[in-house]
């Protein structure tokens, strides 16, 4: 696939688990929506669900309907376990424990 209307991003996902990294082939205007659904990344982990999943590209937070480009690392987030500020409140109870 060398025609210039195709190009290539990767789509990443991180489980609790297991990482993975796939490299999939689009076409110019594709939504970053489309192109996960095309990389074929559920099929790994059904546990993500695209309408509550945030979508990022390369740490920069996006929404669905972005058009991705050339060379794009698309990241699935996992919804937080624990908000952050109350995990810091249970690291420094833990250190001031006797």
């Amino acid at each position: 696939m060398t025609d210039a209307s195709w190009f290539a991003v990767e789509v990443v996902y991180a489980g609790a688990e297991r990482q993975t990294v796939l490299v999939t082939w689009i076409a110019a205007g594709t939504s970053v929506a489309a192109a996960i659904e095309s990389s074929g990344i559920r099929a790994a982990h059904p546990e993500i669900d695209p309408a509550l999943a945030r979508i990022g590209i390369s740490g920069a937070i996006v929404e669905g309907t972005a058009q991705a480009a050339a060379g794009d690392r698309i990241e699935i987030y996992r919804p937080l376990v624990i908000d952050p500020r109350q995990s810091r409140r249970q690291r420094v109870r833990r250190r001031r424990a006797p």
